[in-house]
């Protein structure tokens, strides 16, 4: 793989997801005690980079309710299910960016989460990995970002109450985002 210098104004250009490349995960605190993780394994987006004014840059992520993996099948099926994410009603997740404001090395990107029919804005700080040209002549773009949302927002409520205290599961859920982009030809 060669690098191309991480100048921002060579970032400019059209981007899809590279879905084999890219993670979107998440974490959630379960009964009170340990950490569930998983991913959602069907993602597709693009996005519209302006490295030399990342305010006109935009993205569009569209995820498979249905893909969520937390490699444990009883509990993918209950996720899936109407008391979390009910994908046969709502099967997919989307992301469709607002703005994009650069602090630094941090791109922010705003944007409007949709999950179970329930918009929320959101704001998503990113680092940008790098730029570099794969073996197969493709221009690739990494960012890492993580943001932390309350399901309860999202129409997300189900829970039970333990026998010593609390709750199952946490309200709060990290999103962790790896994405690997192809620059289009």
């Amino acid at each position: 793989m060669t690098t191309i210098a991480p100048s921002l104004a060579e970032l400019t250009g059209t981007y899809t997801i590279d879905a084999a490349h890219s993670r979107v995960g998440f974490v959630a605190r379960y009964a009170m005690a340990t950490k569930v993780r998983g991913a959602f394994n069907e993602v597709e987006g693009t996005a519209e980079l302006d490295g030399s004014d990342p305010s006109r840059s935009a993205a569009k992520v569209t995820i498979s309710a249905a893909s969520i993996d937390t490699r444990n099948t009883q509990r993918d099926g209950h996720l899936r299910a109407d008391d979390f994410l009910d994908v046969e009603k709502y099967p997919t997740i989307t992301f469709v960016s607002t703005g994009v404001r650069q602090d630094g090395e941090v791109f922010e990107l705003t944007g409007d989460l949709t999950v179970k029919d329930v918009t929320r804005p959101v704001t998503i700080p990113f680092t940008f990995d790098g730029l570099a040209t794969d073996p197969f002549g493709n221009v690739r773009a990494g960012f890492e970002g993580t943001l932390t949302v309350s399901r309860k927002d999202f129409g997300l409520t189900w829970n039970a109450a333990l026998e010593t205290g609390g709750v199952l599961v946490g309200d709060k859920v990290v999103l962790e985002l790896e994405i690997s982009a192809i620059r289009n030809a």
